[in-house]
């Protein structure tokens, strides 16, 4: 058997994720390889950093970029701050609040759920009465963004109820960071993760973290070692922090972090409340068309994701024929529904490079004509 180079097709993805990725961010990934300890890509690292801390809106110093998927991110939120003894409450309105519930039960710490409906947001008297009948709770966490419902949930005001009951919070910001309002220190988020693949425009494979003061001591408080050794962030400090020299942990994706640097520069240059703004005008746009086309949202409009848009498939149409059929003629990619709302919805995402007004258009007459045709 002969191999020859892979060529993949020229997509425009609008799904919930890997987002399109700009032609600027894809040159920077091209960039000469260096070493991950070379003493010119700690600047860069260091510059991540800072453009993270932007982004997140925190002054939180431990704000890195994990070299690993969001997946990874979430568990590393668990692994290293909830231990066996703790109590966890969770939050579960879709398929990654079901996610933390297993991350939980895996680590063996007591788990309270604190169920909602899915295709909306969490309901913040749920959580406090939760936490009224488990005042010996140490943890709660949530879904800022649910990409498999488009729901966005008040993450200042669930934080604002944990804080209440003296409990650390952890939040999924995959989808929302750069996509929608999130301000870490102002909200008191204590550990938060994300994906570079989603509203930052980037390619898939890297995961921004950011500790609290309040975070890190906990897990440096820790009597038993974190489960995960390549998650441990008390390992991982050595490389992302310090003067000149770092501690080896692992051969950071370099080429990966480039992309991420740029996508980021690109995010500081538009401006970050920039960026919400036109995330929430290509939506309106897009909700607009889909009117037009008698296509509805699942999602409540106040509690609806500008970027990740959950529409309801009506009874004639298939989904996997119309998706199918955006594919093959028009090189256009959205999302299948998932758990409760498989076959019946589809995502389209309006993420980062992707939230702009031809691809709209595209979406709305691809769509018309798949629905004419199939």
């Amino acid at each position: 058997m002969s191999y020859s180079s892979f060529i993949p097709p020229q997509r425009t993805l609008m799904g919930p994720g890997p987002s399109d990725v700009s032609a600027r961010v894809l040159s920077a990934l091209a960039r000469p390889t260096i070493g991950h300890l070379d003493p010119q890509f700690i600047t860069m690292m260091d510059e991540v950093k800072g453009l993270l801390q932007y982004a997140f809106q925190t002054q939180n110093e431990y704000t890195i970029a994990l070299s690993a998927p969001g997946s990874a991110g979430m568990e590393a939120c668990f692994v290293n701050l909830v231990s066996a003894e703790d109590k966890v409450v969770v939050c579960r309105n879709g398929v990654f609040g079901a996610r933390m519930i297993e991350n939980v039960q895996r680590i063996g710490a007591e788990l309270v759920v604190v169920d909602g409906e899915w295709g909306r947001a969490v309901d913040p008297q749920q959580l406090e009465d939760a936490l009224k009948q488990h005042s010996d709770a140490t943890v709660v966490a949530f879904v800022h963004a649910e990409t498999s419902t488009g729901a966005k949930s008040d993450a200042k005001t669930l934080c604002q109820i944990a804080q209440q009951y003296d409990c650390l919070t952890i939040v999924d910001a995959v989808t929302s960071l750069g996509g929608i309002e999130l301000k870490v220190d102002e909200w008191g988020i204590d550990a938060i993760y994300s994906g570079s693949q989603k509203c930052l425009s980037c390619v898939p494979g890297i995961s921004p973290i950011s500790f609290s003061d309040k975070a890190i001591d906990k897990l440096k408080a820790r009597n038993v070692p974190v489960q995960s050794w390549f998650l441990d962030q008390s390992l991982v400090m050595g490389y992302w922090s310090g003067d000149g020299k770092r501690a080896y942990h692992h051969t950071a994706p370099v080429n990966s972090l480039y992309a991420l640097h740029e996508s980021l520069v690109m995010l500081h240059q538009e401006g970050l409340e920039n960026s919400w703004r036109r995330h929430q005008r290509m939506h309106d746009l897009l909700a607009t068309g889909l009117e037009a086309l008698d296509l509805h949202f699942i999602v409540p409009a106040a509690e609806r994701l500008p970027q990740l848009n959950a529409v309801t498939i009506p009874e004639q149409f298939d989904d996997a024929k119309i998706r199918s059929y955006l594919l093959n003629e028009f090189n256009l990619e959205i999302g299948a529904g998932l758990g409760q709302f498989a076959g019946k919805a589809w995502r389209i995402g309006l993420m980062g490079y992707a939230a702009r007004k031809e691809n709209v258009a595209l979406c709305l007459t691809a769509l018309q004509e798949a629905m004419q045709n199939t």
